[in-house]
Order: structure tokens, then C-alpha cells, then sequence
């Protein structure tokens, strides 16, 4: 049983980065395709005689208009939830780990997932756009 344990420990982890990195692999190009769907729509259009001003503009990609309002906020969001999620994970793990031998100082290896939880809030607060900023919404 702690054989099971020890490999489920393990390949955790290893599942979730390869999702991670999967997601964000696929959400790229998918991205792309459908940027130069809209751009051969468009390419099309202008060949059969219609006016290029008429035409709606190419929606922008989420990578483009990273210094810009909506992605800013999109990202501060990410890096919100993503910090909220972390740290939370971190309290759980040394809460966890301290009930199993509150002797011991094991409990100490869930400040490392606090630490980066709360480095991502940080992060969230300095690209957090400015009030009045355009796209930011009222909350």
C-alpha cells in the first residue's frame, strides 16, 4: 500500500504539468487557426468586390494585446485565482502534514506552495490595470 502511495504522489504532479503544458500547446494553435480562418474570410471577401472598410476588424489575439486593458485584466485574474488556489494549497498541505507528527517540523514543506501562492497575489496586484482603465469594468 505505501508502494501505491509513494507512485500516486508521484505521477500527480507529472499528470498536471503535462496537462498544463498540453492546454496551453493546443489553446495556441488553436488560436492561430482560427486567426487565419478569419483572415482568408477576409482575403475572400476583398476578392469578390467587397469594400475592406465594410469588413469587421480581425479579432485580435489574446497574445497580441497583452500590455492592453482586457488582457491585463484577464491576466490579473489568472494570477489571482491562481495565488488564491496555491496558497490555500500550501496552509492545507502544512495543516495536513502537522496533524499527521506535530512533533516534527515536516509541516514546514507547505510554506514553499504559501510562498508561491502569495507571490502570484503580488504579482496580480502590480498588473492589476489602474481605475478607469479601458476594458477594466466596474467591480
Amino acid at each position: 500500500m505505501e508502494h501505491l502511495v509513494g507512485i500516486i504522489a508521484f505521477v500527480i504532479p507529472v499528470v498536471a504539468i503535462i496537462g498544463g503544458i498540453s492546454m496551453g500547446i493546443v489553446r495556441t494553435v488553436t488560436q492561430a487557426r482560427l486567426e487565419e480562418l478569419a483572415r482568408r474570410e477576409r482575403i475572400a471577401a476583398i476578392e469578390r468586390g467587397v469594400d475592406p472598410a465594410k469588413l469587421s476588424p480581425i479579432p485580435d489575439s489574446e497574445l497580441s494585446g497583452y500590455g492592453l486593458g482586457y488582457s491585463r485584466l484577464r491576466r490579473a485574474h489568472g494570477l489571482l485565482i491562481g495565488g488564491l488556489i496555491t496558497a490555500a494549497a500550501g496552509l492545507g498541505v502544512s495543516a495536513f502534514v502537522y496533524s499527521m507528527e506535530p512533533q516534527k517540523t515536516s509541516w514546514l514543506v507547505g510554506l514553499i506552495p504559501l510562498f508561491v501562492g502569495i507571490a502570484l497575489l503580488i504579482s496580480a496586484k502590480i498588473i492589476w490595470p489602474p481605475q478607469g482603465a479601458s476594458g477594466s469594468g466596474a467591480s
